[in-house]
């Protein structure tokens, strides 16, 4: 069973700056657990099938414009009954004035109500987003990940292969470091993960010979980010003279994360090769493909070696030393 996650309500009352109106206990002890939001006008008319209590409600100016509309004891009622449910919270949008009856019905019931500025789509927005990275499923995974280009490359091998290295000499090139050794990965849609690095860990690099270093203090604050999204997973192994690697770039490998596939390469590590530049033109290369340019395509097509001149099998086979 997968492990259900939390985020207290005092972290998305500063993170959105809310208004509070009446907290009945704590907000660090009220937790979320929910990245689904609702605005409650089905239930203010009665219809509570299939509502799921443990979602902040949000009342925005339909809603609003709706309770107006009754006289004070059915609006009292049609309060209390979504009230005593329970909810986490309760959010009223575009500062609009809270009726009695709510706040009668919030003490009540313990719940807490809150206040925006802001329109209710765009709070709406910005509150799935936030939550939907805090209540994300996450993975720690060994490796680092930094910013090449706006490309989040994270890098993955072997304890003493050189990720660390590589990650310092490319921030020294002007890349960003995010994280280093822990990565904590977390799927915040069906198609996107986004790393970033524990706290306690932050901005600190191992190197082995040197010791523990950061990142920030040595190289300036734009050298880190805190958090980047997971583009491209590049495995770096020992060169194995008796292993074939992928010399054209024409299969698309990927590494599956949380559910994620993501583009991969695997990158042979021996002495001599700059690793820094390889994964440089790596990034680039790989968001020329997600803009639908493949060098190596191109290439098999002006040496007349498409699919109507040659079969898969005969395209890997070509001896680049030939040329």
């Amino acid at each position: 069973m997968d492990k259900e996650f939390t985020v207290p309500l005092s972290r998305i009352i500063n993170e959105l700056s809310l208004e509070v109106l009446y907290m009945p206990e704590d907000p660090e002890n009220v937790l979320i657990s929910r990245t689904d939001v609702n605005r409650p006008g089905l239930q203010l008319s009665g219809f509570f099938d299939y509502f799921d209590k443990d979602r902040i409600q949000i009342f925005g100016l339909t809603e609003i414009t709706f309770l107006q509309h009754f006289v004070p004891e059915k609006r009292r009622v049609a309060i209390s009954r979504l009230f005593e449910y329970r909810p986490p919270a309760v959010v009223i949008s575009r500062n609009k004035d809270v009726f009695p009856e709510m706040l009668e019905s919030a003490r009540q019931y313990h719940v807490p109500v809150l206040r925006t500025a802001e329109p209710t789509s765009g709070f709406l927005s910005g509150l799935i987003s936030f939550l939907n990275v805090q209540l994300a499923p996450r993975i720690t995974r060994h490796g680092v990940l930094v910013e090449v280009y706006g490309e989040g490359i994270l890098l993955l091998g072997e304890s003493g292969v050189g990720k660390s290295e590589t990650a310092i000499e490319l921030v020294k090139r002007g890349h960003r470091l995010i994280a280093d050794d822990a990565v904590e990965i977390r799927r915040v849609s069906s198609k996107t993960l986004v790393g970033t690095s524990p706290e306690n860990i932050r901005h600190f690099v191992e190197l082995r010979g040197i010791g523990i270093v950061n990142a920030r203090r040595i190289f300036g604050m734009g050298s880190v980010k805190i958090t980047e999204k997971v583009d491209m997973v590049i495995h770096l192994e020992v060169w194995n003279s008796n292993k074939i690697y992928d010399r054209m770039g024409m299969d698309n490998e990927k590494t599956e994360i949380l559910g994620v596939k993501v583009p991969s390469l695997t990158i042979p590590v021996k002495p001599g090769r700059n690793l820094a530049i390889i994964i440089e033109v790596a990034a680039m290369n790989n968001r020329q493909k997600k803009m639908g340019y493949n060098a190596a395509q191109e290439l098999l097509e002006r040496l007349s070696m498409t699919e109507h001149g040659t079969d898969e099998n005969t395209k890997k086979e070509v001896d680049w030393d030939a040329f």
